[in-house]
């Protein structure tokens, strides 16, 4: 008996020797899939954090968009909406009326934006001179009309060149000059507008170049300086290169502003004089808020979208270009 029990004991503690790695092994899967849990929470933290956002932006942003297009190829309104495929499309090219309005955007944006980045950047460096004392208050000066409202602008200008007792005819008719009728005839209704564009959106275009031209380091305008070069090779030289990215961004967002010109032609003008003021927004609200017409509506904004991505891409590959 005492001869057989040293190899019984050892037949024991090789039984528990295999059971406790069997018991390690277990554990291993256990543990494994605890970590993968505890990765996975810790990887979920960020989309929960984001998740209102997006959610947001879900129902609010990317919900209208999707179904203005789905709206844009169907016809009539409420209950009697039915498909009509490319049709509103069709309609959009054979409209005369949209084509007046895209051409008078066209002809506002090609004068409005233009004149109003040359003062802007013309401003921007009167401001930046060192000749110029209480710089701070010279720029809240020029800031202050793109704060108010668009509106309040439009009523405001309508009143300053009514043709009978307006401003600026009162103006006009104290230098001998005579009375024009700015919102009655065509091409001085469109003067009109391009003139309360101007006056509300130079100073912002002026305070963003200011910020650039106080990002040019000194030394360059005191070497060329040096060199014998003027203010105007200065100019050329050094500060439009410089301020290549800040012009794209104010071109790009100017076009796109223009483009989807509403308040103030609606204000001041209403539109008129015969259709010379109707901008593609306004004919797009037309369609939408006073006869109903949703498909045809979202047609126009999907028409209006695609310009305003193609002239911003082309601006940017024409402005860009030089960087390369």
């Amino acid at each position: 008996m005492s001869a057989a029990s040293p190899p019984a004991a050892l037949a024991e503690e090789s039984e528990g020797s295999e059971g406790s790695k069997g018991s390690k092994g277990s554990a291993g899967p256990g543990r494994s899939g605890r970590l993968r849990r505890a990765r996975w929470r810790r990887g979920a933290v960020p989309y929960l954090l984001l998740a209102p956002a997006l959610l947001t932006f879900g129902v609010f942003k990317a919900y209208p968009v999707i179904d203005s297009l789905l709206l844009s190829f169907t016809t009539g309104s409420g209950a009697a909406t039915r498909d009509a495929g490319l049709a509103n499309y069709r309609r959009l090219l054979d409209d005369p009326l949209f084509w007046t309005a895209l051409r008078n955007t066209g002809e506002i944006l090609v004068v409005q934006v233009p004149l109003m980045l040359g003062l802007a950047l013309l401003m921007a460096v009167g401001i930046n001179s060192a000749l110029v004392r209480w710089r701070t208050v010279w720029r809240l000066g020029v800031f202050m009309p793109s704060v108010t409202g668009l509106v309040a602008t439009g009523v405001m200008f309508a009143y300053l060149l009514k043709a009978d007792d307006g401003a600026v005819n009162w103006l006009l008719n104290a230098v001998g000059l005579p009375s024009v009728d700015w919102l009655g005839q065509p091409v001085w209704a469109r003067m009109a507008v391009v003139v309360v564009l101007t006056w509300h959106y130079t100073g912002y275009n002026a305070v963003i170049y200011l910020a650039g031209l106080q990002s040019i380091p000194r030394e360059l305008y005191e070497a060329a300086m040096v060199d014998g070069a003027g203010p105007i090779r200065r100019f050329t030289s050094i500060t439009v290169p410089a301020l290549r990215p800040v012009l794209l961004f104010t071109v790009v967002l100017s076009t796109i502003g223009t483009l989807q010109l509403f308040d103030e032609p609606y204000v001041l003008t209403g539109g008129g004089p015969d259709n010379a003021t109707l901008t593609v927004s306004m004919y797009l609200y037309q369609n939408g808020f006073r006869y109903f017409d949703f498909g045809y509506a979202s047609a126009i904004a999907y028409a209006l979208t695609l310009l305003v991505s193609v002239l911003g891409a082309v601006q940017m590959r024409l402005m860009g270009e030089k960087d390369k």
